[in-house]
């Protein structure tokens, strides 16, 4: 089973996604490498991906799908309007929470946006 580090950056009703080339739209994030803990992975693929800086993350929640275990953050960050398209990622965008069901995404993209906003 992969392990995944995911990030939500919500902000003034709106979260940030990333898409690659050919992909679908998701939330920042990605493996946790060997030695890794997932609160590492989780900033580090933030500022890979994005360009943003962390500036605390708190645990949310795991998410078992059928291969992936993702580990979920929320993410307070120091520099949000420099949020960019880096490295792989070809498209970086804040879509309001309600456009969740209108995006182009996975099913667990899907739940994990839905949980955050439950606890709103």
């Amino acid at each position: 089973m992969k392990t995944r580090a995911t990030v939500i950056c919500a902000h003034e009703g709106h979260i940030l996604f990333v898409r690659k080339v050919r992909s679908k739209w998701a939330l920042p994030g990605g493996k946790v490498e060997p030695g890794e803990r997932p609160v590492g992975a989780a900033e580090r693929e933030l500022h890979e991906e994005t360009g943003l800086k962390v500036d605390g993350l708190l645990y949310l929640q795991e998410l078992k799908t059928s291969d992936t275990e993702h580990h979920v953050f929320e993410a307070s960050v120091i520099n949000l309007a420099d949020a960019r398209p880096c490295n792989e990622i070809i498209d970086c965008r804040w879509h309001p929470y309600t456009a969740v069901d209108d995006l182009d995404t996975t099913n667990a993209t899907r739940h994990i946006v839905k949980a955050f906003l439950r606890r709103l």
